[in-house]
């Protein structure tokens, strides 16, 4: 033990820190142009004693071992050398070439460590640049980020204009580095665009509706031709593909609007008579009642991030993981007065209800795919097992494969006989940070990445959904899209603005290390290839066919996995946590789901 312990000692005095001189910006190997500069570690004279090194030192104590173990005599006599002293020799010989071995590959490794660190931060450098690049100004305000910013693209359809899903990393990440201007202005104007006038073939949405995304314009004034003015042209789906309405934005307007208060400490901005009527008006339409039975909110296809036809039209999980964070969020944010009283009650009584639905219907593991095998079918009854009278036919050959023996997930969709067994990736994110997902189910998710770690991650994070739909399934459900195409934009792409929402409910599990692997992963190409929007095949190996470059969402997503997993604290500001009131009252459902019908009494005017 002593011998090995002065080896280590002596290796770590020999190591060498190589310092790179290099004219570019770009850190090479050992093996490459850059001229390394050999610096002798300063230990190393300090621990030698009379002009011997450490090394020098134990190796003389090795050899007077060795020769006081072959000169000694054994039973009185005289011998050759013995077996301990050969095995002590030859320990002494590997010993010392380990010295040299071990000393070349720890230079080698602290070489190896300094230059991916350097690589890292010119990529960190690059993707501020190109952000910082990417901002749209409105009378000379920074307003928002355009969706991608690519020089060498003619084809940029509606890529210039600032879309409200795509700016939520963007301003993340801007409230992170102590930026809130732009993201207090971004909020503001968009407030503004709430109330505006939008019809569609003469007809109108609800007044809460948030625009998709909106665009800077410059027009000459009215009666002078030569002063212009800037004005704000938003679109609220009436130009977008397949004239679809954007049920996120305000969802995701309302998550952004809290973690400005929870970064930033103004919460002036929330308490602004404008602010809080926006957000009432986004509950109103959420909340409105209608013909459905589920406390779901019940969405069209194509409207949210999959916002193409994907076959998620009913109650995809991603509208219900942030329909539920928005709730929390808003309830958060209501100023506690007379006005606000029934909407809070009723956002309450949804919250409760949802979460339960969503526990316990959409969630997914080997045990209740078991269970759902055994099914009996056309039951009529209160106390039905199958209440969504589902067939056990439905459970996809692929689902066998792909669940684990430890893990589980939310499910996509949920509607009459049918079940969506896909896994799309943002809605399992996110009903982890909104506590939507119980802490078991929010571990067993973040389990089953760890264990499908090829199919989800592969070569560049992170799959949109799994698996992918092909041949006449894709023909029936797409439309035989020629976007998406198995493996491909939004049917099973790979998209690297999914490392934020990774790495935020990785960080609120206290697993780190999944999203720090993942964006390890990400950093090995991701600047290479120009920031692509998505990139395509089952590994992710290829740019995607008709991606943008320097798409702002990939790059401000990588900048908050960055920032977070260096300060993961920050991330407080954008978990919900799951109050006692709700925990309580879930428990209460959990024991008796049926409430009692009660018959009202009502009065009509004929």
């Amino acid at each position: 033990m002593q011998v090995h312990s002065c080896l280590r000692k002596s290796q770590n005095c020999r190591r060498r820190v190589y310092a790179l001189q290099s004219g570019g910006s770009v850190f090479h190997e050992k093996t490459d142009v850059g001229r390394l500069e050999s610096m002798g570690c300063q230990c190393q004279q300090a621990e030698g004693v009379s002009g011997l090194t450490t090394g020098d030192q134990n190796e003389s104590r090795f050899k007077e071992k060795t020769r006081r173990l072959t000169s000694n005599p054994i039973n009185g006599t005289s011998s050759a050398p013995s077996i301990e002293g050969y095995e002590v020799g030859q320990q002494l010989k590997h010993e010392k070439e380990d010295l040299v071995i071990n000393g070349k590959a720890a230079a080698a490794g602290t070489t190896k460590d300094e230059l991916d660190k350097g690589r890292v931060n010119v990529i960190e450098d690059e993707a501020w640049n190109l952000l910082r690049d990417s901002i749209v100004y409105y009378c000379n305000n920074q307003v928002g980020t355009i969706a991608a910013n690519d020089p060498s693209s003619s084809n940029i359809l509606n890529y210039d204009q600032v879309f409200i899903r795509d700016f939520i990393p963007s301003g993340i990440a801007f409230l992170l580095k102590g930026e809130y201007d732009i993201v207090r202005n971004f909020i503001l104007h968009t407030l503004q665009l709430q109330s505006w006038e939008k019809t569609m073939d003469c007809h109108s949405p609800g007044q809460g509706l948030m625009p998709a995304s909106f665009k800077v314009r410059t027009v000459p004034l009215d009666g002078d031709d030569s002063a212009t003015e800037d004005v704000l042209d938003p679109d609220f789906g009436e130009a977008a593909i397949g004239r679809v309405a954007p049920v996120d934005s305000g969802l995701w307007w309302i998550i952004l609007l809290r973690a400005y208060g929870k970064c930033s400490g103004d919460l002036s901005l929330q308490e602004r008579i404008d602010v809080q009527t926006g957000i009432k008006m986004i509950l109103k339409l959420c909340l409105a009642d209608g013909f459905d039975m589920f406390p779901t909110l019940l969405v069209t296809d194509g409207s949210c991030m999959i916002d193409r036809r994907m076959g998620i039209h009913g109650h995809p999980l991603e509208i219900q993981a942030l329909f539920y964070s928005a709730l929390l969020s808003a309830r958060e944010m209501l100023a506690p007065e007379d006005a606000s009283a029934d909407i809070i009650r009723a956002l309450t009584n949804r919250l409760i209800a949802l979460s339960f639905h969503i526990r316990e219907y959409y969630w997914i593991d080997m045990k209740k795919v078991n269970e759902i095998y055994r099914y009996k079918t056309e039951e009529y009854s209160y106390d039905a097992v199958n209440k969504f009278n589902i067939y056990p036919d439905q459970i996809p050959s692929w689902l066998v494969e792909f669940m684990p023996s430890k893990g589980g997930y939310l499910i996509g969709n949920l509607q009459p006989a049918h079940m969506d067994f896909r896994f799309f990736s943002l809605g399992n994110l996110w009903s982890i940070v909104s506590s939507l997902a119980t802490v078991d189910q929010s571990h067993a998710i973040l389990d089953l990445i760890e264990a499908k770690w090829d199919e989800l991650v592969a070569d560049m994070p992170f799959k949109i959904c799994y698996p992918a739909l092909e041949g006449q399934e894709w023909q029936i459900i797409t439309g035989s899209d020629p976007k998406n195409t198995p493996w491909s934009y939004h049917n099973g792409g790979s998209w690297p603005t999914l490392l934020w929402q990774l790495t935020v409910a990785c960080i609120k599990m206290n697993r780190p290390e999944v999203a720090l692997k993942a964006v390890e992963v990400a950093e090995r190409r991701i600047s290479q290839d120009k920031w692509p929007e998505y990139y395509d095949t089952k590994r992710a190996r290829f740019i995607g066919k008709q991606a943008q470059l320097y798409q702002t969402w990939s790059i401000a997503g990588y900048l908050v996995a960055k920032l977070l997993l260096a300060n993961p604290s920050a991330a407080k500001s954008l978990v919900n946590k799951e109050d006692s009131e709700l925990v309580n009252a879930f428990s209460l459902i959990s024991a008796n789901p049926r409430r009692k019908r009660v018959r009202r009494r009502q009065s009509f005017i004929i």
